[in-house]
C-alpha cells in the first residue's frame, strides 16, 4: 500500500512538472518569437485568463511593435490594468495617465483618467503616516470632476476625496497632539492653529481650541520672565474668541479658569 501511494505520488509530481515546464516553453517560444501578431493575441488570451503577470510581459513587447498603430491604444490600456491587477498600482496611475494623455480621443480616456486617480487613491496610506500621497489622489481626483462633470463617476469621486480629507485632518490633529503631550507647546500651538486653519468645521475643532489655549497658557507658564507678559495676553486673547464664539462651550469652564488665571499672571508682571 505504501508503496504504491508512493509510485502514484511521484507519477502526480511529474505530470505537474512536465506540465508546467511544458507552460514555460511555450510561453518563452511566444516572448522570443519577433512575431508580433502572435505576441499581442497571446497577450490578450492571458489577460482574459487573469494571468496579468504573462500578459503584462507580453504586452511590454507588444508597444514596441504596435507604437503609432490602431492596436496601441488597447494595448495601452490592458498594460495599465494588469499593473492595477497586480497591485502596482503606483506604475499602473503612471500609465492610466499615459493613456489619458495620449488617446485624448479615445472613449476609454473617461475610464483611465479616472483609474491614475484611483490608483493614487489606492496609496493613501494609514492616517498616522505621511498624507502626500492622499493630496495627490484628491487633486487627481478633483481634476477628473473638472474633465468629466456628468460623469456617473463624481459620486464616488466626492466619496473617495471626503474619505481622505477625513484622514489628512485626523493626521493634523493628532500631529498637534502629540506635540501637547511631548510638552512642546510652542509647536502645539503653531500646530493647532493650522489646524483649525486648514480645516474649518473640523470634528475636532473644539478640543484643538482648548488644547491651543492650554499650549498657550503652558508656553507662557514655562517662558523666561521676559517673554512671560507678552505670551499671557496672547492666552487671553484664545480665551476670548473661544468664549465669544458660542455661548455654550464644552469646555467653557475649564477656559474661564485659564483667563483668570493668565490675567492674574498678567497683573503680577509674570511672576
Amino acid at each position: 500500500m505504501g508503496l504504491k501511494h508512493n509510485l502514484y505520488i511521484y507519477i502526480l509530481a511529474f505530470f505537474v512538472i512536465s506540465s508546467a515546464a511544458s507552460c514555460t516553453t511555450e510561453f518563452e517560444k511566444i516572448r522570443t518569437s519577433n512575431n508580433p501578431e502572435l505576441i499581442l493575441e497571446k497577450a490578450n488570451e492571458y489577460y482574459k485568463k487573469g494571468d496579468d503577470l504573462n500578459a503584462q510581459t507580453l504586452y511590454e513587447l507588444a508597444i514596441q511593435y504596435f507604437r503609432g498603430k490602431a492596436e496601441a491604444e488597447d494595448i495601452y490600456f490592458n498594460f495599465a490594468y494588469t499593473h492595477y491587477n497586480m497591485g502596482d498600482y503606483l506604475t499602473a496611475s503612471q500609465y492610466f495617465k499615459v493613456f489619458t494623455n495620449t488617446f485624448y480621443n479615445s472613449p476609454k480616456r473617461e475610464e483611465a483618467f479616472f483609474m491614475s486617480a484611483y490608483s493614487k487613491y489606492k496609496l493613501s496610506p494609514n492616517f498616522r503616516l505621511d498624507q502626500t500621497p492622499s493630496e495627490k489622489a484628491i487633486e487627481e481626483l478633483q481634476e477628473f470632476i473638472n474633465a468629466y462633470p456628468s460623469s456617473p463617476r463624481i459620486m464616488e469621486c466626492n466619496k473617495l476625496i471626503d474619505e481622505m480629507r477625513e484622514k489628512m485632518e485626523k493626521k493634523s490633529y493628532y500631529k498637534a497632539m502629540q506635540y501637547f503631550d511631548m510638552g512642546y507647546f510652542e509647536s502645539a500651538v503653531r500646530s493647532f492653529q493650522n489646524h483649525l486653519s486648514d480645516f474649518p468645521g473640523s470634528e475636532y475643532e473644539e478640543d484643538a481650541q482648548y488644547l491651543m489655549i492650554k499650549s498657550s497658557y503652558e508656553l507662557a507658564s514655562n517662558s523666561v520672565l521676559e517673554k512671560r507678559q507678552d505670551r499671557y495676553k496672547e492666552t487671553v486673547t484664545l480665551c476670548n474668541k473661544y468664549l465669544e464664539k458660542i455661548a455654550k462651550r464644552s469646555y467653557k469652564n475649564e477656559v474661564k479658569d485659564i483667563l483668570e488665571k493668565s490675567n492674574e499672571k498678567i497683573k503680577n508682571q509674570g511672576v
